[in-house]
């Protein structure tokens, strides 16, 4: 029973991520197809899963296609309920859920200012009043989720679910645009990097080379840091 998986360009497909992780963190069989976000071919790499235009998209091993991250969360918990997707205590559940909608439906500013990029660290970005305020809701909200956990562990609810899996790609923003927050949330941030399933997805995206590279801010850099 295998799951078909589109997903885009790994350094930069911040959705894409967030759909690999549901299965890979998980242990849920599955095969990555590479759709072109960049190369022209989006269109004809997802025919095959249609009426999905945009990825990540989920097909499952009966043929059903799946859009949207947070349709293919509950369908992936629903179908593998042993799996630990979701927190099991039921407040935390709740709350995990509220996070992860959260961040789909929301944090524009942060996502439109600071598209996800795993090659470099951005040093001199000047943040908007927008941006900070995403930063502001996002510590509050992973505060939050750390006071409902019932389980110890370093993830907002103790051991790992889909509720970090969706702020990963936040956690990337934070750390390649060098952006300020707390200790606590750096420290998140650097336990999320450092994930070894993270890391592979990052080497995985690094082998392709981009001229000119996307979303060039035009600043210094410096090297991703190493875990």
């Amino acid at each position: 029973m295998t799951y078909d998986l589109y997903i885009g360009d790994r350094t930069f497909s911040s959705w894409s991520l967030r759909g690999w992780l549901m299965l890979e963190k998980f242990g849920l069989p599955y095969r990555a197809h590479m759709v072109g976000l960049y190369s022209g071919t989006m269109a004809e790499d997802l025919a095959p899963v249609a009426p999905a235009t945009l990825v990540p998209v989920l097909r499952t091993p009966e043929g059903t296609v799946v859009g949207e991250t947070m349709a293919m969360a509950e369908t992936l918990a629903e179908r593998h309920p042993d799996a630990g997707l979701w927190p099991e205590d039921a407040a935390a559940r709740a709350t995990a859920r509220w996070l992860c909608a959260a961040m789909a439906a929301g944090f524009g500013a942060l996502r439109g200012a600071c598209p996800m990029q795993l090659q470099h660290v951005n040093q001199g970005f000047q943040p908007s009043e927008g941006v900070l305020a995403d930063l502001v809701r996002i510590e509050t909200l992973w505060q939050h989720a750390q006071k409902m956990r019932t389980e110890d562990g370093p993830w907002l609810f103790g051991r790992y679910t889909l509720a970090d899996a969706f702020y990963a790609p936040v956690t990337a923003r934070i750390v390649g645009y060098a952006l300020p927050v707390s200790d606590s949330a750096r420290a998140y941030c650097e336990t999320t990097i450092a994930d070894p399933a993270f890391k592979a997805w990052r080497a995985e995206g690094l082998k392709k080379t981009y001229h000119p590279f996307p979303y060039d801010m035009g600043l210094e850099t410096e090297p991703w840091p190493e875990a």
